[in-house]
């Protein structure tokens, strides 16, 4: 495992990508991540498993229906920062 892990901060913690060596050794799908987040005084973490091809078909298909409506809610949501 020689890749450097570089996690995303959201705003519950921080999400890691899930190298599949470790994927495999802890038994769990690859594609999956790893979910940091502070919990008195100590790191907790959860373990998501990658999305299944359905969820991004479905996903890709109401991006493509209502991608007017998105445009224009990020264009709303921009003018208020």
């Amino acid at each position: 495992m020689s890749a450097i892990l570089m996690p995303r901060q959201t705003e519950q913690g921080w999400v890691v990508d899930l190298p599949p060596e470790m994927a495999q050794a802890i038994g769990v799908a690859e594609g999956s991540m790893v979910i940091l987040y502070a919990h008195e005084g100590s790191v907790r973490t959860e373990i998501l498993p990658p999305v299944s091809a359905e969820i991004k078909n479905i996903s890709q298909y109401l991006l493509q229906k209502n991608r007017a409506l998105y445009e224009e809610m990020k264009k709303v949501g921009d003018e208020g920062d």
